[in-house]
């Protein structure tokens, strides 16, 4: 029997797809598969002892520096196994995870290429030439997820009306768009494959079974393919009336698809979240968002009209973003009344830049950044004005300090906003103190999930 082994250090409390799709590919192929969340169970030797193939993977940046530490101490434990890392972060990793002594990289859509590669492990003929990027399509498979730790032990979702049990599934991969910061971009550079519509129904049939009441689609963005997506919306309420989800969709596509909207609204979407990424327009180009502050601003209208909440992420610390635009982002988040909305982490999320990103074409940034940092893997920076770096500091201690006492969100903003009024020259702070509106103190809570550390 030839065995493998698939490792996932995290995925942001979701019961990981990435494993459990291709957990069912090399079963399929003949396989013994060990799924192993480290995220949730302490790391075993015996997992691998007696794995031919073991395959880490790494969907996400932490995910990958939690890795690299593990990945040495497997080559220890079993030194005959073939080493691959697989997922998003992968490729744009891969001269260094070489270095690790990582044998096989397998990017995009990385299914197939699992089942070549321990077929050729398990026949002994010559390792093919797999690409580091594959986007081929494939006819995926129902995920296996029964080596997995149960929903109830992965984030849960807080409501109004109590917890709901999280799944998690994917219907598509990949991304249209070119954001410049996006890691996504340097392996999928504008394209997207879709999850066929009966393997997205039947995982969430097993999920539900299993006690999922909320799913939470992993699609970069969910309205890449409308066409898609909105048939499949509809089927799964038609089946499980009292299930519901929430999605991730850009502000561009919110306004370009705005007549879909209340379909999601209508068959359970609880919010849907949107990387607004800035409210500054400058640094919006730079990132080439394809939206506007205006036009986040009409969204964010739009949706409290529809009654379907939105619930923003941001890039807060950038080498472009100034004191004064943090407090202008702080005062238009109250204006607005999304501070409910905001999960705390936001507000101090520092701009990474790994290997690949399409900032690294732009030459204000060339001549920003540092050498690659291998161990941190991105290109470090430091901002041009130590007070912005030094308000960062000061604003990620806030976060942690507030998130560990169970603080309420708007008590956190206050904190942070006090924060920024006392960097700023005294004449400033009664004009910033006039435009500070009064903080709802009736404004409703957004379905939140409780793993929103990154």
């Amino acid at each position: 029997m030839f065995h493998v082994t698939l490792i996932s250090t995290y995925d942001l409390g979701h019961q990981p797809f990435g494993l459990a799709s291709p957990a069912a590919w090399l079963q399929e192929a003949g396989a013994e598969v060990t799924c192993v969340d480290v995220s949730l169970r302490p790391f075993s030797p015996k997992t691998v002892q007696n794995a031919n193939l073991i395959a880490f993977y790494l969907p996400m940046h932490t995910a990958t520096r939690l890795a690299v530490g593990l990945i040495k101490r497997v080559q220890r434990i079993n030194p005959e196994a073939h080493i691959c890392a697989y997922g998003l972060y992968a490729p744009v990793n891969e001269a260094y995870l070489r270095q690790l002594g990582v044998q096989s990289i397998l990017g995009g859509e990385f299914e197939q290429g699992l089942v070549d590669l321990a077929g050729t492990l398990r026949d002994g003929t010559p390792l093919p030439n797999l690409p580091s990027v594959s986007l081929m399509r494939q006819q995926f498979k129902r995920p296996s997820r029964t080596s997995l730790p149960p929903l109830t032990e992965y984030a849960y979702l807080d409501t109004p009306a109590g917890r709901r049990i999280v799944g998690y599934t994917e219907a598509t991969r990949g991304c249209k768009h070119l954001c410049r910061h996006c890691p996504i971009v340097p392996v999928y550079n504008g394209r997207f494959r879709i999850i066929q519509p009966e393997v997205v129904l039947a995982d969430i049939r097993q999920q539900v079974a299993a006690g999922a009441q909320h799913i939470t689609f992993g699609d970069p963005d969910f309205l890449n393919g409308p066409g898609h997506a909105l048939p499949l919306v509809q089927a799964i309420h038609d089946e499980f009336p009292d299930l519901t989800y929430d999605v991730t969709i850009k502000i561009e596509h919110l306004q370009k698809h705005a007549e879909a909207l209340p379909l999601l609204r209508d068959t359970g979407c609880l919010f849907v979240v949107s990387a607004v990424e800035a409210v500054d327009d400058d640094i919006l180009a730079i990132l080439d968002k394809g939206h506007t502050r205006a036009d986040f601003g009409q969204v964010v209208q739009q949706m409290r009209q529809l009654g379907l909440p939105l619930t923003p992420t941001f890039v807060t610390f950038t080498p472009w973003t100034t004191l004064r635009g943090y407090a202008d982002f702080l005062a238009l988040m109250a204006e607005l009344n999304l501070v409910e909305a905001i999960s705390p982490i936001q507000y101090a999320i520092r701009l990474l830049i790994p290997e690949g990103s399409r900032l690294l074409e732009l030459e204000e940034v060339q001549g920003l950044v540092r050498p690659f940092d291998e161990a941190a893997l991105v290109y470090p920076w430091s901002h041009p004005d130590p007070a912005v770096d030094g308000l960062y500091e000061t604003v990620f201690k806030l976060v942690k300090a507030s998130q560990n006492a169970g603080e309420p969100r708007q008590t956190l903003f206050m904190r942070i906003w006090q924060a920024v009024m006392e960097l700023l020259p005294q004449e400033e702070r009664v004009a910033w103190a006039n435009r500070l509106p009064v903080l709802s103190k009736t404004a409703q809570a957004v379905p939140t999930l409780s793993e929103d550390w990154y």
